[in-house]
């Protein structure tokens, strides 16, 4: 939610005032995938030793049942490969090898559906059946 309304408030054709709309949805990538990956029953400690690796996550949700469009697929690959994640935080002066902030934010936006019905769903059945 952050992303889509800093987007709205955001200048457009400045690339540098999309940095910190870019960053969010970037995080948030990671996180809707980090998710998906413990409702799947991965550990947090492997999840943290993936460090920043979008593309890794979102290859092993992807293993674990995550059924995305080729395209956002292509897109999260591209991400870790662009090194997208660093760049945004740490070096805004190279935004130009960067993708669109409207793929990002397409992205971010399926991701959103698909995995928030994965994990509510998870947790529905964790109240469903509580542990001893």
């Amino acid at each position: 939610m952050a992303a889509l309304m800093l987007g709205e408030r955001t200048p457009r054709g400045k690339a540098l005032s999309h940095i910190p709309r870019r960053f969010l949805a970037l995080h948030s990538i990671e996180l809707y995938l980090n998710a998906f990956l413990l409702a799947k029953g991965l550990e947090p400690k492997t999840i943290r030793g993936l460090q920043h690796d979008i593309g890794e996550r979102s290859s092993r949700a992807v293993g674990a049942g995550l059924i995305l469009r080729k395209r956002t697929a292509r897109h999260l690959e591209t991400l870790s490969s662009n090194r997208e994640y660093l760049v945004t935080r740490y070096g805004p002066e190279m935004t130009t090898t960067l993708s669109q902030v409207n793929r990002v934010m397409a992205t971010l936006e399926e991701l959103s559906q698909k995995v928030g019905k994965v994990v509510k769903g998870s947790i529905s059945a964790a109240q469903a059946c509580p542990k001893d």
